[in-house]
């Protein structure tokens, strides 16, 4: 799957791969003081890599997970929640908000999704979901763009 023609974007300039890990930092510090629970925050960012097909930051963002002791079930079936019984009336918020928000080229964030979340969540959590998406959606794009390489 390994392309020598691949530039990594990251490398190739590293000041715009900076600020974006910055961006991240503030919105991990947006999430927490929306009290967001980290477990959901790594659902949402596991979620958004499996929309967008990035073999990298979903093997890191399961890691992470798991690590901070997030149950293997719930990320088993984290492509179905809407059918299991796993997930929250606040993680189910999230998750649809995030999903909307990822899937963006298949009709833009609904008044359904976007109003469904915020009867959930609060205006600070609306934001800091949207954020930590807009982020994730990036980091994605720079890692399948750039082709990092995942496995053997």
């Amino acid at each position: 799957m390994t392309n020598p023609q691949r530039v990594n974007i990251g490398k190739q300039h590293p000041a715009p791969y900076k600020a974006l890990i910055a961006l991240s930092a503030e919105v991990e510090k947006a999430t927490a003081a929306a009290g967001l629970d980290p477990l959901l925050v790594e659902l949402l960012r596991i979620r958004t890599s499996q929309i967008n097909g990035c073999a990298f930051c979903l093997r890191m963002h399961t890691r992470d997970a798991l690590k901070k002791g997030e149950n293997p079930d719930r990320i088993a079936v984290l492509p179905a929640w809407g059918e299991t019984d796993y997930f929250s009336e606040t993680d189910r918020a999230a998750l649809r908000l995030t999903e909307a928000i990822t899937r963006v080229p298949d009709g833009h964030v609904s008044d359904e999704d976007y109003n469904a979340a915020a009867a959930v969540l609060t205006a600070d959590q609306v934001s800091a979901i949207a954020w930590l998406a807009t982020v994730m959606n990036a980091f994605n794009r720079v890692a399948t763009t750039s082709r990092y390489p995942v496995g053997s």
